[in-house]
């Protein structure tokens, strides 16, 4: 069984319910993530994913190309 790791993304340009799902589906689509919790009000989305497997590169280019700007991750 593969171990999970978290993370925090910061996003900028959420502004509604709608955002938050279109963050979610992006994110859920990507290999490796196992969990998304996007919180609108602090700007940022909560990950769990299989290290080995995911490519954060990739992650970035999906939120970026969903219209919205990848911060940071932490």
């Amino acid at each position: 069984m593969a171990m999970l790791k978290k993370a925090t993304i910061k996003i900028d340009g959420m502004s509604c319910q709608h955002c938050v799902k279109t963050v979610t589906d992006v994110m859920m689509g990507i290999d490796g993530v196992s969990q998304v919790k996007v919180n609108l009000k602090k700007g940022e989305a909560r990950l769990k994913f299989e290290r080995d497997l995911l490519d954060l590169e990739l992650l970035e280019t999906a939120i970026v190309t969903a219209g919205f700007e990848f911060v940071s991750l932490k």
